[in-house]
C-alpha cells in the first residue's frame, strides 16, 4: 500500500540523488500522524464543548484523583504554559463552573484549584470520545504491532521528555 510519504520520498530521491532521505520515511508520517490525531483531538474535545487547552487542564486535575485539586504550580508542570496563560485558563474555567478555587490549607497565601462536578463530568465524557477516535486511528493495527510502536515511539520521546528544565 503506497501513500503520500512514498511519493513525497520518490520524488526527493529523483530530485537531490545525493541525499539520504530516510528519516523522512518515518518522520513525515509521525508529522501527517500527529495533524490527523491533532483534527480528531478537536471533534472530540469540541462534542464535549470543550477546547483542547481546558481538556488538558480538566484531565490533569481529574488524573490527580480525589479531590480532583492541583496548585496552580502543579498545573503549569503538567500543562507547560506560563504561569499567566494558567491564571487565565483558569479563570475561563472558573467563569464556565468547570473549576472552582480553594484557599490551600497548608499555605494561607496559596490556591488550589479543584475540577467542580460539571468538570469532571465534562473530563470523563470528552476522554471516551478521545478514546473512540484514537481507537479508530488504530483500527489498521493488531494487538501486537500497536505494544511494538508504542515502544518504538517511547524510545524516541524519552530523551526528549526527560530533559531537565
Amino acid at each position: 500500500m503506497e501513500d503520500e510519504v512514498d511519493r513525497l520520498v520518490a520524488a526527493w530521491r529523483r530530485e537531490r540523488p545525493d541525499l539520504d532521505v530516510e528519516p523522512l520515511e518515518v518522520l513525515s508520517r509521525v508529522s501527517r500522524l500527529a495533524r490527523h490525531l491533532d483534527r480528531a483531538r478537536r471533534l472530540a474535545f469540541s462534542e464535549h464543548g470543550l477546547e483542547p487547552w481546558e481538556f488538558d487542564v480538566l484531565t490533569s486535575l481529574r488524573r490527580a484523583g480525589a479531590p480532583y485539586q492541583l496548585s496552580p504550580g502543579q498545573l503549569l508542570t503538567q500543562t507547560l504554559v506560563t504561569s499567566g496563560t494558567m491564571t487565565n485558563r483558569i479563570d475561563r474555567l472558573a467563569k464556565k463552573g468547570l473549576v472552582e478555587r480553594l484557599p490551600d490549607p497548608s499555605d494561607r497565601r496559596g490556591v488550589l484549584v479543584r475540577l467542580t462536578p460539571e468538570g469532571r463530568d465534562r473530563a470523563d465524557q470528552s476522554l471516551a470520545g478521545l478514546l473512540a477516535q484514537e481507537r479508530a486511528i488504530l483500527a489498521q493495527l493488531s494487538a501486537a504491532e500497536r505494544v511494538d510502536l508504542a515502544g518504538l515511539l517511547r524510545q524516541l520521546t524519552a530523551p526528549f521528555d526527560n530533559i531537565p528544565g
